[in-house]
């Protein structure tokens, strides 16, 4: 732990437009996790849903931060293994790049920078880093793969812990 950098608070939203993977509709929850670590986070089960709400923090320990986040949704089933509902991945740089700027005294609301969708990344449309009551964050809309269809809605926040290396 001595490389701990901080926490990263991450905000899953929503679903939208999943795939069906039962009968009619799906049982959705979403597994969030860093590259190359087996802890995973997981979101609650929402039953018969393509377009849930979680509305869920999950927090991960940040030492290495080059390392992207993976997050995979699945359909919980009952009586076989849990159905793949598509992944996706993206990159915390560009978030922890404006948390350091150590911002102070914007107005809210204030666009600190923007990240456009490219082959890339799993941008479904511009992400925005902006300053929200006296921190930055950063809004994200996944556009999953090895899927048919589907997108997933977060936000980013950064928490900084006493004692560690900080950014």
């Amino acid at each position: 732990m001595e490389n701990l950098l901080g926490l990263l608070r991450i905000h899953v939203h929503k679903g939208v437009n999943l795939a069906v993977r039962d009968v009619m509709s799906s049982d959705p929850y979403v597994l969030v996790k860093r590259a190359n670590s087996p802890k995973k986070l997981k979101t609650r089960v929402v039953k018969k849903n393509v377009n849930p709400e979680w509305n869920e923090d999950l927090t991960l320990s940040i030492d290495n931060p080059n390392l992207p986040i993976t997050i995979e949704v699945y359909d919980k089933d009952t009586f076989s293994p849990d159905d793949k509902m598509g992944d996706a991945e993206f990159d915390i740089g560009p978030f922890l790049e404006a948390v350091k700027m150590h911002l102070e005294g914007l107005p809210n609301g204030t666009i600190i920078t923007r990240i456009s969708p490219s082959r890339q990344n799993c941008l479904a449309e511009e992400s925005q880093i902006i300053w929200v009551n006296g921190k930055v964050v950063q809004n994200i809309f996944l556009r999953l793969r090895n899927v048919e269809c589907g997108e997933v809605e977060l936000q980013l926040q950064w928490i900084d812990i006493p004692g560690s290396r900080g950014l």
